[in-house]
């Protein structure tokens, strides 16, 4: 189903995933727990994986923290990857402890003398790094030289590092160049897939609360996955982990890189309405996350917008004062009355669902 061709890339193993090379596009997350508490954050990655989460990013701030990822390494049902800041004595044991992947921010790490040390000890131990050049943390002469924060900034910043990795032949290195500002993010990847062919990690930093953060994220995210740059993806939001998930899934499923559950249409309402539709495509939204179908399903507000208008939908309803309908490819299957509606939907979603079509 994979319609956008993807830019060709290095294959980077993380765990038993793979990222680059034509493989689908990772989710992943971060938590938000105290890692200490190791049974919340164990909780809260299995929330996400629950979710849909692929990989899950924890912060490592010290010797603490770093015995604390060692046991959840262990727990944890995906890779787990090391967020590491300043201290690069720590991003070298990590890689001892169960991390699967590193992420560094070269900008704050200590200079290129740290980057070759660290760089050196993720190829003895066949450990992927992220190279995460953030623009709250250009090198100064970069700045200067660019009038400030720019794309071409970012490329430059992160060209520099990566021809240290380069110079001791270590490439199992994946790149983000985030910018809290959605075209200079946008910019930015569009001019290193021009010119590299490491994996890329997308996201927008900082892009704020659930709402204008799902935004900025569909926009930037998506433009660059619609261009087939991207291997892996982080909607940073200030709201739940779980969101972020959600939120990547609908990007990649919108795009048609993947298909995680049945596509949800309906229509807007208007005063023909005589339900609560709002109430009832919230408890349809929660039933289709109970199957991984690849269809197309309506809810509809009334006879307009019914069979006719939603009739290129796989399986629909449409629901009236007293009675609603069920129809599939725009001819009436079922009628029922209003109460029975949700119940009858679910009976033909099973009918449809293989044995390993249900979650």
């Amino acid at each position: 189903m994979d319609i956008i061709k993807r830019k060709c890339t290095i294959p980077v193993k993380v765990g038993d995933l793979t990222i680059g090379g034509g493989k689908p596009v990772v989710i992943q997350s971060m938590t938000n727990t105290q890692i200490t508490d190791f049974n919340s954050t164990l909780e809260q990655i299995n929330q996400l994986v629950d979710a849909g989460c692929e990989l899950v990013r924890l912060a490592v701030p010290d010797q603490e923290a770093l015995k604390a990822f060692s046991k959840l390494a262990v727990e944890s049902p995906v890779p787990l990857i090391a967020d590491i800041h300043f201290d690069v004595k720590l991003a070298c044991r990590v890689m001892d402890y169960g991390a699967a992947k590193v992420r560094i921010n070269p900008g704050n790490i200590g200079g290129h003398v740290n980057l070759k040390k660290l760089a050196l000890q993720a190829k003895r131990l066949n450990v992927p790094i992220r190279i995460g050049v953030n623009a709250g943390s250009l090198e100064k002469q970069l700045l200067k030289k660019h009038g400030g924060v720019t794309a071409a900034a970012l490329v430059e910043s992160a060209a520099g590092y990566l021809e240290i990795l380069e110079e001791i032949g270590y490439s199992q290195v994946i790149v983000s160049l985030k910018a809290s500002d959605v075209f200079t993010t946008i910019r930015a990847y569009k001019l290193f897939s021009e010119k590299y062919s490491y994996p890329l990690h997308l996201g927008v930093t900082g892009a704020g609360p659930l709402q204008p953060g799902m935004i900025k994220g569909a926009i930037g995210i998506g433009a660059l996955l619609s261009e087939g740059i991207g291997d892996t993806i982080r909607v940073s939001l200030t709201a739940a982990p779980v969101e972020e998930v959600r939120v990547a899934r609908l990007i990649i499923q919108s795009l048609g890189l993947n298909k995680y559950f049945p596509d949800l249409i309906s229509c807007p309402t208007c005063g023909r309405c005589a339900v609560d539709l709002v109430s009832m495509v919230g408890e349809v939204e929660k039933i289709l996350q109970n199957y991984s179908l690849p269809l197309k399903v309506a809810v509809m507000g009334c006879a307009v917008n019914g069979p006719g208008e939603a009739k290129e939908a796989d399986l629909g309803i449409s629901a009236g004062k007293k009675h609603g309908i069920v129809f599939r490819n725009g001819k009436v299957i079922r009628t029922v009355e209003l109460s029975a509606l949700l119940d009858a939907l679910k009976e033909e979603l099973d009918v449809l669902a293989a044995p390993g079509d249900r979650k």
